[in-house]
């Protein structure tokens, strides 16, 4: 004789599946340095801990190859603006904290939305301007190299909080080249540029 499943069992299921999704939304909330420290630590950090800045120039060098010739192949829409513009904003903006390891005076608490290019820059500059940006960075890589910072020094980030300028280089590079990846190629077709959600 088999027994009737008790009426309260989905009951006690939702109730048990609201509530670790309700703990895990609150870990989340309160959380949220610890976690954001931990993927800073993992995927930022320790990749190249132990690589010199001349092994980072070079990464940057054969990441830029790429990222040229993705902005290169970029039919000329707004999208395609809006996705380079946004790269060059951030790598300028990395720059300028960059270079508070050199000594040089920074804002560190600015956004990265002064550096971008004007809305209206025609695709041929923003394409030459990728060229020249990620020279730029591996110049400021180069100069690293010879004067090297302490390995403790950080430089904040809006968004991930104190890095190292290791770190920043390859967040740098990951971020180019994630973002590129959006860059689409073909005849160039009207369309409304999207608006980053980046807030940085």
């Amino acid at each position: 004789m088999s027994r009737r499943p008790s009426a309260y069992v989905p009951a006690l299921v939702t109730v048990a599946t609201v509530g670790v999704a309700a703990g895990a939304a609150y870990l989340a909330r309160t959380r949220k340095k610890e976690v954001t420290g931990l993927v800073v630590s993992r995927v930022l950090e320790r990749p190249v801990s132990r690589s010199s800045y001349s092994d980072l120039g070079q990464s940057l060098e054969r990441a830029g190859t790429f990222l040229t010739g993705r902005a290169e192949r970029a039919a000329d829409t707004p999208a395609n603006r809006e996705v380079l513009g946004h790269i060059l904003g951030i790598e300028r903006w990395g720059q300028g904290r960059l270079r508070a390891a050199l000594g040089a005076k920074a804002d560190l608490d600015g956004s990265y939305h002064s550096h971008r290019p004007p809305q209206d820059t025609p695709l041929r500059e923003l394409q030459q301007l990728v060229t020249t940006t990620r020279a730029a960075t591996v110049d400021l890589t180069r100069r690293l190299h010879r004067t090297p910072p302490d390995d403790a020094l950080t430089i904040p980030h809006n968004q991930f909080g104190p890095m190292t300028p290791k770190a920043w280089l390859r967040y740098l590079i990951q971020h180019a080249d994630l973002e590129s990846r959006r860059l689409r190629g073909g005849v160039a077709t009207p369309e409304a540029a999207p608006t980053s959600a980046a807030k940085l």
